[in-house]
């Protein structure tokens, strides 16, 4: 059995039940778990090691609720930098077809290395595009070394342009296939128990990329298994026009016929979405990851997220994928996620100052998002906060920062208004991921280098 000691925070931000902020706070942690939370001084003295957070700022690990790691490799790619998000994937398909099982691992690595100096200790990827003899095992293992906990999403294409889906033919897969694959690595990965390091999510791409049969088989899978499903769903009003011209539904009325709803279903974006569809997410415990970079970057939308709150919607954050967010970097997705509400609030009236304006979105708000809510909108009663029994998953910012200077009149909330910083320290399960603001879990130089090759090699078609 191994001890840790984390004392004299500054502040330690629990995100409790009573969303206690601990001044100089400290946690007590046994083999991963956190033991004990309170003020330095009632904690046990002693433990096998000992971090000394003075002067800084603890909060519970962010948790990155959607991503595609291997976008990593076509960040700001010229013919796609100005694309909606139909041309942008018309775009990117082909360079993607290029992808091999090195660069889903060094893709892998870079996008956690970077998550985990944003502060994030558990993310979950979807990755749907498997050419060349590339599996979701190569990120696996890859994200092991890195040491984030990792929601591994078995993605998938199968509707090709052939049969009127929008990915080219020779990125798609048999359908016998993929749901084949799909129960190994639920029989050899999924670990269900409170802090797993991996969990395997089953996640059809898109209501454009796959069919009927595929999104039906595919919820049978999950619940015969107890994992969870994701999708892209709602995203742009493109993908609500092909749902209405090939299936006759809106995309959530759509999800609904095919037993697509329910706590173990989460979708990315949900910017398209009515008043009755967010009530229907809230009545059926549907999840949302909210991706405000993303859907900013690709001019899909603002998503109603305050409204979706306010229902009782599970909502969590996500970066997306680093060609269509072009970075990693969770905590900055909090700043962006307070930001775009607030534009949101602009739009319907919240520059008037009549006493009957929309509500802005607070910075606590915003972490609570990428922390409690991810953790819910994931499945797992395990994260999200510091409480006795949870995993001992959490960053730290140093108050010290030029960027905080004159900001610490309230530092929690200055982490999120003020210029995104990196963590000072990334720990995961009681293990250190980040210190003193350097990743220590790979070589970073090396990692960069591997990577910028394969970049050039996969978008110069070498």
């Amino acid at each position: 059995m191994t001890t840790l000691l984390v004392k004299h925070a500054s502040i330690l931000v629990t995100m409790d039940e009573q969303r206690r902020e601990i001044q100089d706070g400290g946690l007590f942690i046994r083999d991963g778990f956190i033991e004990q939370v309170g003020t330095t001084s009632s904690l046990p003295h002693q433990a096998d090691d000992t971090l000394d957070m003075s002067g800084q700022v603890v909060f519970p690990g962010l948790i990155n609720t959607h991503h595609h790691f291997y976008q990593t490799l076509t960040r700001a790619v010229p013919a796609a930098q100005n694309a909606n998000l139909f041309n942008w994937l018309k775009t990117l398909y082909p360079i993607w077809a290029g992808l091999t099982p090195d660069d889903i691992y060094i893709s892998t690595q870079t996008a956690l290395a970077e998550l985990a100096l944003s502060g994030c200790t558990t993310a979950s990827d979807h990755l749907y595009i498997f050419p060349n003899g590339c599996r979701l095992d190569d990120e696996i293992h890859a994200a092991r070394e890195i040491n984030v906990r990792l929601h591994a999403s078995r993605g998938s294409m199968s509707l090709g342009e052939s049969k009127g889906g929008l990915p080219p033919d020779r990125v798609v897969e048999d359908e016998e296939f993929i749901l084949a694959d799909s129960q190994r690595l639920i029989e050899q990965y999924h670990d269900p128990n409170p802090g797993a390091m991996t969990q395997i999510v089953l996640a059809p791409c898109s209501p454009f990329s796959v069919t009927k049969e595929l999104m039906r088989s595919n919820a049978s899978l999950a619940r015969e298994y107890g994992v969870h499903l994701h999708t892209h769903l709602a995203e742009t009003q493109d993908e609500e026009a092909f749902c209405l011209e090939k299936f006759g539904y809106r995309p959530v009325a759509y999800m609904d016929i095919l037993d697509w709803t329910g706590p173990d279903v989460w979708f990315a974006h949900s910017v398209h979405v009515n008043s009755d569809e967010i009530v229907f997410y809230a009545k059926t415990g549907c999840g949302v990851a909210h991706c405000p970079t993303s859907n900013m970057r690709l001019a899909s939308g603002i998503a109603p997220i305050l409204e979706m709150l306010d229902a009782g919607v599970k909502v969590g954050l996500g970066v997306d994928g680093s060609a269509s967010n072009d970075g990693s970097h969770l905590l900055e997705e909090v700043r962006q996620a307070m930001l775009v509400a607030r534009v949101r609030a602009g739009l319907m009236g919240a520059s008037l100052t009549d006493g009957q304006t929309p509500p802005l979105m607070t910075a606590r708000q915003a972490l609570e998002i990428a922390t409690r809510g991810s953790a819910s909108v994931l499945g797992r009663k395990d994260l999200g906060s510091l409480e006795p029994g949870k995993c001992a998953d959490f960053f730290s910012v140093r108050l010290d920062h030029l960027g905080l200077a004159g900001a610490w009149h309230d530092p929690v909330a200055a982490v999120v208004f003020c210029a995104p910083l990196h963590a000072d320290t990334t720990v995961v399960g009681g293990k250190l991921v980040v210190k003193d603001g350097q990743l220590i879990t790979v070589d970073l130089p090396t990692l960069v280098e591997k990577h910028n090759c394969a970049a050039s090699r996969l978008v110069n078609g070498g």
